[in-house]
């Protein structure tokens, strides 16, 4: 089977889960291609140097530097139509010159196409929006369940009982507007990893920082943590989350800061650190429960953005 991978590049989140998925389709044997842009392709391209990369759409985001991200995402809607569509004619192009028997889409509205079984990856099935417009909760959720309806599948990376659920009612609306809906599990780009690797930056960190994100919002939590902790005893190391800078060591007194690291590597630095730090993203979050070091992670929303606000206050209730 030829299977063609895209994520949404929108932090590192998306391309991260597809990792496990890539990996199971190379288990079985599948030809694996690789679809997507910017921070998100050159993750996933770490991953797999070797398998063949198709350029969709560009998209490139950023954040306001407040508190409210309403304004900054009205003026990027027309950019993410543009690329749904771009990435939709890119796809009806491809399929003109080559065969796939799958095309797995993580929220890239427009990766869809009647020439072939096409699936959309997502744990947002219910939107959350801010609370000044959450009476607008139905109408978003209903757009993006006739977006995914393009779709021949809409796989949800969660377990289907709500009560083992990672996602909450973000995975499992009350009311469904999504056509066929498929639970996955969660993904982990984690889960594969058998072996622990001695880490190449010598010792151990009481504090890992994992960044991810759009600017402005990434580098300024980045500042708040080296504030924080600027003249500490603990030992700090923070991942910067920029896989396609180069791989330079930076050290600040007590604390180390790495563009990128290893998957193993910061495996074995989670595991050993006494406190976690990252954006409360659900991909983080399936990953820091798929090693066990859920309960010592302090998660912090990117302010505005109303899903992160809700899965932080969610994993402070889960057991």
């Amino acid at each position: 089977m030829r299977v063609l991978v895209a994520p949404l590049n929108w932090g590192l989140g998306h391309a991260a889960r597809c990792v496990p998925l890539v990996n199971r389709f190379l288990a079985q044997g599948d030809e694996v291609v690789l679809g997507g842009d910017g921070e998100s392709l050159v993750l996933l391209r770490k991953h797999f140097p070797l398998l063949r990369v198709v350029h969709l759409a560009e998209l490139s985001l950023s954040y306001s530097s407040g508190k409210r991200q309403v304004r900054a995402m009205l003026r990027a809607l027309p950019k993410i139509v543009r690329a749904a569509w771009a990435d939709h004619w890119l796809l009806e192009d491809l399929l003109g010159q080559e065969d796939f028997d799958l095309v797995v889409s993580d929220n890239r509205f427009g990766l869809f196409s009647q020439k072939t079984r096409c699936v959309y990856v997502t744990h947002q099935l219910y939107i959350h929006l801010p609370r000044m417009y959450r009476w607008l909760e139905p109408l978003a959720t209903r757009i993006h369940g006739r977006v995914c309806r393009h779709y021949a599948e809409t796989w949800v990376p969660d377990y289907e009982e709500a009560a083992k659920s990672l996602s909450g009612d973000l995975g499992h609306p009350k009311k469904s507007y999504y056509g066929t809906i498929r639970y996955i599990g969660p993904l982990s780009r984690f889960e594969d990893i058998k072996v622990p690797l001695r880490p190449s930056i010598i010792g151990c960190f009481d504090v890992v920082a994992v960044l991810s994100g759009l600017e402005p919002q990434r580098s300024m939590l980045e500042e708040e943590i080296v504030s924080r902790y600027s003249g500490s005893e603990e030992r700090v190391l923070i991942v910067e989350g920029k896989p396609s800078h180069p791989m330079l060591q930076v050290t600040r007194g007590n604390i180390c800061i790495v563009p990128y690291m290893d998957d193993a590597e910061l495996m074995v630095l989670l595991r050993k650190a006494k406190r976690i730090i990252a954006r409360s993203g659900y991909s983080t979050i399936m990953d820091l429960a798929c090693i066990g070091a859920l309960a010592k992670a302090e998660l912090i929303p990117t302010p505005g953005q109303p899903e992160q606000e809700y899965l932080a206050l969610r994993v402070e209730k889960l057991p």
